[in-house]
């Protein structure tokens, strides 16, 4: 459609958009978490189990958290893009397997950390864009 064609052009800003969004949700799922402190981190640091994980679990919940928290200032600044991202889609696939095998399990549940993997795995790929502190 023509009205539409010439949107090719700006990738770039739809990516700093996309960088802004996921950013401020993550930071606003993250800082609470990173607050929440110890027994917190170790309430989320417990979902490794679903990988085999049965060690540290409030180190594990603090760099879930931090992950969250700084990753998301990260993302919207697009500096260290490509590890942040994947941290974060290593993060969303333990999120999506404990939702799956939860107790009320299922897709729907986990259906948000499953669409927030994707996303994330996709940017992995895709970079940062030209708006960003890694442009070259």
């Amino acid at each position: 459609m023509a009205l539409f064609s010439n949107l090719g052009n700006y990738k770039n800003f739809g990516l700093l958009i996309i960088r802004i969004g996921l950013g401020i949700m993550f930071i606003y799922h993250g800082f609470p978490k990173l607050q929440g402190g110890v027994k917190t981190w170790e309430m989320l640091g417990v979902s490794t189990h679903v990988v085999g994980i049965h060690f540290w679990p409030v180190v594990w919940g603090l760099l879930c958290a931090l992950t969250e928290a700084v990753g998301g200032f990260l993302l919207i600044i697009g500096l260290a893009f490509r590890p942040v991202c994947l941290l974060l889609l290593i993060n969303l696939i333990i999120a999506a397997l404990v939702s799956l095998h939860g107790p009320e399990g299922g897709i729907m549940n986990a259906s948000h950390a499953i669409e927030d993997a994707v996303m994330f795995a996709g940017l992995l790929f895709v970079g940062p864009g030209k708006y960003s502190a890694d442009k070259k």
